[in-house]
């Protein structure tokens, strides 16, 4: 996303900003997922904090595409959808899975 943020901006016709905030967005979750990932045991605020940053981010995604819908192109409203199902797909996940991932060891 960073890397093709032009590219994407004139394929998703949004501003190049909103692709590079996009992709910074996308890339603090995967620290944070990744190093909830290693760790033998995790807080349940943890796991919190990444169920509610999903499902934030997945009504954001919406948003966006409701915010730019004059402008922007089928392919921007099928990647912000498709991100907005799979993030929200992931946060009902983890909220069904919450009691393990706090106190289970990853595995």
């Amino acid at each position: 996303m960073l890397a093709l943020s032009g590219w994407l901006s004139r394929l998703h016709a949004l501003p190049r900003d909103l692709l590079l905030f996009i992709g910074v967005v996308n890339l603090l979750y995967a620290c944070y997922s990744f190093s909830l990932a290693r760790r033998a045991t995790r807080a349940m605020w943890q796991i919190k904090l990444l169920v509610y940053a999903n499902a934030g981010w997945a009504l954001a995604c919406l948003g966006i595409i409701v915010a730019f819908r004059g402008t922007i192109s089928p392919f921007g409203i099928l990647h912000l959808a498709g991100e907005a199902a799979f993030v929200g797909w992931l946060a009902a996940v983890e909220w069904h899975q919450r009691v393990q991932l706090a106190s289970t060891a990853a595995r």
